[in-house]
């Protein structure tokens, strides 16, 4: 399972982004998906994971400013992220908790990261 992330890049305070992060090679059904972030000397943290059955769950410091959402279609996770906060600067990666088969277990796939940077 491989998972490419785009979207990242260099923005203004108050700005916007958005991140996709698109899962390919063998992969039988994907359970959870999510977005984490880490800053430098920092530990990775959760910013927003989606089940399945589209329920969402957001970290404290990112509620009503990010948006996560799925195209099961695609294989695809977006983050949609608003009025962004130089706080916000870090490298964030997807992660697809992810079946190769019917009846196999689930794992953790993680993508390689992409840089956001909020600065003026």
């Amino acid at each position: 399972v491989q998972l490419v992330e785009s979207g990242g890049g260099l923005v203004q305070p108050g700005g916007s982004l958005r991140l996709s992060c698109a899962a390919s090679g063998s992969i039988f059904s994907i359970n959870a998906m999510g977005w984490y972030r880490q800053a430098p000397g920092k530990v990775r943290e959760l910013v927003a994971t989606v089940t399945n059955g589209r329920r969402t769950n957001y970290a404290d410091s990112v509620k009503g400013r990010f948006t996560i959402s799925r195209d099961n279609a695609k294989n695809t996770v977006y983050l949609q992220m608003n009025s962004l906060k130089p706080e916000d600067t870090a490298v964030y990666y997807c992660k697809v908790v992810a079946s190769r088969g019917m009846g196999l277990n689930f794992y953790d796939y993680w993508g390689q990261g992409t840089q956001v940077t909020v600065s003026s």
